[in-house]
């Protein structure tokens, strides 16, 4: 799956942050990767049949059950 990363050399991809850095600035790529990891997190639920409701339920539950 990934074995274009054997053509890339170390030079190569400090050239490709340097240019991402650059278009983005500092402060936006951690924004850009909280939202990468959010997508990622949100279609592995979504392919496992989960979604936000029912994870809101099973959080509601559990913490309920806590209270009393």
């Amino acid at each position: 799956m990934l074995l274009f990363l054997d053509a890339v050399k170390p030079g190569e991809i400090i050239l490709i942050l340097a240019i991402v850095l650059l278009l983005f600035g500092g402060r936006k790529i951690p924004e850009l990767m909280r939202g990468l990891g959010q997508g990622i997190k949100e279609f592995k639920d979504a392919s496992k049949g989960n979604t936000t409701d029912e994870n809101a339920k099973k959080n509601n539950d559990t913490t309920q059950g806590q209270i009393k």
